[in-house]
């Protein structure tokens, strides 16, 4: 039967036999019925050997094709000269090439057909301007003759659930069950220690890919593709750096999908990545509140080092997923569940009350010096009557509020047999998840639970992380299905406002009065303004507005304009207006000769109660960010902002203004009344629609104040500055 050609992802053709479906490119990668080696070794201690070695040892089923013209066998397998002499073309490739070498051997591996390829050779652009080039250059081959590769400069990876071992690394050494989890990870060394210290809490790892330098094949893809695996329960990854925002996105997306929760971890967390700006948002735009902003957003749980993404690997492995937020606390402390009670409040989790029929069913099997409020206390006692723990912890599960539970207790090393049924009996008498902290558990112990797939920590506060974390997820699947319904109608809002703007898209910062009138036209409400290009415009725009007026020197070349003296408030004669204008263009000229002055801006007084800082600045990964926190000349001093990539609902706005550490002052203190927050959230959709509308011009824009009155917010100033048109 002839062959024929077939479309696979990543556009790379495949042939296939007619009486098998097409196979894509990464589907060979990761999943290949055949491999070559090339460069392969009999000597299985060296980085070319090894993965022989392993695929060997593991089992691997496919067909094994070392390439090598030194050698005629290896391993009891022939060995072929050149990829060329390969009797078949294999889905996948292992190249132990020296870097000069590797081109070559893709191009190669192009023509013979060979699907993908993983490349473990070092000397590329981590080298420098130099291996950069020649990065690029293997690209440019990869691509030109239909190879996928994945590296250069990786580990490999380990597809364990079909004794895939396409690496070198110390993890493949010892047992690599498979597992629930797919770990994708761009550092190789940190990578691996991860990868021990999940096979050392006995999650397993179903998946574990190091993705290098990434000139094919990227952190996404691969993730991609591995948590379409229905044996994958749950998505972990460690990143050094943000290569691809839409992919991350795109990720996140699926994930929520399809119900897998997606842990990262990321380093240089403190790295800020700003620059010299306009606005506000510029400045206050540090790269890593950005990155985590937008994860927040798109339902990923991050994860501050390993331990903790650990932490957050074996709670999420567990089949029991909280349906609320409502946390329950057994403990054989009193003092260990006050504990653990603040930590919950300091993550937003709830300690509810019981129900009274709750507190009477406790009562009757409790100690009368035991509590059986919310944490409850059910002391030492347990040990003598095994039935307390038992029957307290099923009763305390039980109660409508609570969704899920932390079992507190300590040592007990003589009890482990009698401590890990009563875990087991709980278990299997209800339906709630529940942790298990145990403070220095016996290992045996430890082992044991875990067997039984129970989630067992060793410290409280961990434990309560952990909960948090399983009912953040159940959130994060609840917003994430919102936002599927409301995707499609976002896209068409911001296609309807790029369609209507119009008008002069020069670069740089633009008029205040052009700004303002393109953001009224958004439905952003903004303070009505006109241009004075002399003192009669000025008075005539006072007598127009009827009322006090501000004053502020209009130049494209002086964006913060109180820093010259450029602002002059509640002006109300014609006298004060004219002197007013003359006062701002001296100041100007003085403290700025050399900038291009317009004329000044007269706008009304405007009044309000809070001010905030609103505005939009184009992040170099994941496009158009916007950002809300308190306004004012403390906006950089206080930098208590909130940021999410647009366009976004009116409902995620409202989720913004949760995440304000001053958020109560929106409510009102000191007998002011509460701010309208729908208002607000609907000013936030709505410029973060427009933002995105106008992503191929828009660079950043400021506005500061927003004044949040009675009458709802209204924008007083306005920095807008765009760049080219499509320029990077």
């Amino acid at each position: 039967m002839q062959p024929i050609a077939a479309e696979g992802p990543m556009t790379t053709r495949l042939l296939v036999s007619a009486a098998e479906p097409a196979r894509s490119a990464l589907d060979c990668l990761l999943r290949p019925r055949s491999i070559a080696i090339v460069g392969a070794s009999p000597q299985f201690a060296k980085i070319n050997g090894r993965p022989l070695k392993h695929l060997i040892d593991k089992g691997y089923t496919g067909r094994l094709y070392p390439v090598n013209p030194k050698y005629s066998e290896i391993a009891g397998l022939a060995s072929y000269p050149d990829v060329a002499a390969l009797p078949e073309a294999t889905d996948l490739a292992i190249v132990a090439l020296p870097a000069r070498e590797v081109e070559a051997c893709i191009a190669a591996l192009g023509r013979r057909g060979v699907a993908a390829a993983v490349i473990f050779s070092s000397g590329f652009g981590e080298m420098g301007a130099d291996g950069k080039r020649v990065e690029q250059s293997l690209r440019a081959c990869a691509d030109a003759h239909g190879v996928v590769i994945c590296g250069p400069n990786c580990l490999g990876f380990v597809n364990a659930f079909d004794n895939v071992y396409a690496t070198f690394s110390q993890y493949a050494d010892g047992d690599t069950g498979a597992g629930p989890v797919a770990f994708v990870t761009q550092s190789g060394a940190f990578g691996t220690a991860i990868a021990a210290l999940v096979r050392h809490r006995g999650l397993g790892l179903g998946y574990f890919i190091n993705t290098g330098n990434e000139a094919g094949v990227s952190f996404s893809d691969l993730m991609l593709a591995v948590i379409e695996d229905p044996r994958i329960r749950v998505a972990a990854g460690y990143l050094e750096g943000m290569r691809d925002g839409p992919g991350l996105i795109r990720l996140a997306q699926r994930c929520a999908e399809l119900g897998k929760p997606l842990v990262l971890t990321k380093v240089g967390r403190m790295a800020a990545g700003v620059r010299a700006a306009a606005s506000h948002t510029g400045s206050l735009a540090v790269e890593d509140d950005v990155f985590d902003a937008v994860l927040r957003q798109h339902g990923v749980l991050r994860a501050r080092n390993e331990e903790q993404m650990l932490d957050m690997l074996e709670a999420l492995c567990s089949d029991r997923v909280p349906h609320g937020g409502g946390l329950g606390i057994a403990t054989q402390s009193g003092g260990a569940g006050v504990m653990m009670a603040d930590h919950a409040e300091e993550l937003d989790l709830e300690v509810p009350a019981l129900a009274p029929e709750t507190q009477a069913a406790l009562a009757k099997v409790m100690p009368a010096f035991g509590a059986a409020g919310n944490p409850v206390d059910v002391t030492g006692q347990f040990v003598g009557n095994p039935d307390l723990l038992l029957e307290s912890v099923v009763t305390l599960l039980a109660d409508p509020q609570v969704h899920v539970g932390i079992v507190w207790l300590q040592l007990m090393t003589a009890y482990v047999d009698l401590l890990v049924g009563i875990f087991c009996q709980i278990r299997d008498r209800t339906d709630r998840p529940f942790i298990i902290c145990w403070v220095a558990a016996p290992p045996e112990a430890v082992r044991r639970l875990r067997a039984e797939g129970m989630v067992v920590f060793g410290a409280g506060e961990r434990a309560v992380e952990a909960a948090a974390t399983m009912v953040r997820h159940r959130q994060i699947l609840r917003v994430a299905a919102e936002n599927r319904a409301e995707r499609a109608a976002l896209a068409a809002a911001v296609e309807r406002v790029a369609a209507d703007v119009c008008g002069d898209f020069s670069d740089g910062v633009q008029p205040t009065a052009q700004a303002t009138a393109w953001l009224q036209a958004a439905g952003v409400p903004m303070a009505p303004v006109a241009l004075a290009r002399h003192g009669d415009e000025a008075q005539a725009a006072w007598r127009s507005f009827g009322g006090p007026v501000v004053l502020k020197i209009e130049s494209p070349d002086i964006t913060h304009k109180t820093e010259v003296g450029g602002v002059l408030l509640k002006l109300n004669d014609e006298a004060a207006v004219r002197q007013g204008f003359a006062t701002l263009l001296k100041r100007a000229r003085k403290a700025r000769p050399e900038a291009r002055l317009d004329g000044v801006v007269v706008q009304p007084m405007t009044a309000g109660q809070l001010e905030l800082v609103i505005g939009v600045q184009r992040d170099p990964s994941f496009g158009m960010v916007l950002m809300v926190g308190l306004g004012g000349v403390l906006v950089e001093v206080l930098k208590d902002v909130v940021f999410r990539l647009g366009p976004f609902s009116e409902a995620e706005g409202l989720r913004m203004l949760d995440g304000l550490r001053v958020r109560t002052l929106l409510d009102g203190v000191r007998g002011q009344p509460a701010v309208d927050r729908a208002a607000i959230a609907a000013l936030l959709s709505r410029l973060s629609i427009w933002a995105a509308a106008m992503a191929p011009r828009l660079d950043e824009l400021d506005l500061n104040p927003v004044l949040v009155g009675p009458t709802g917010p209204v924008a007083v100033d306005c920095v807008m500055v765009f760049r080219g048109q499509g320029g990077g």
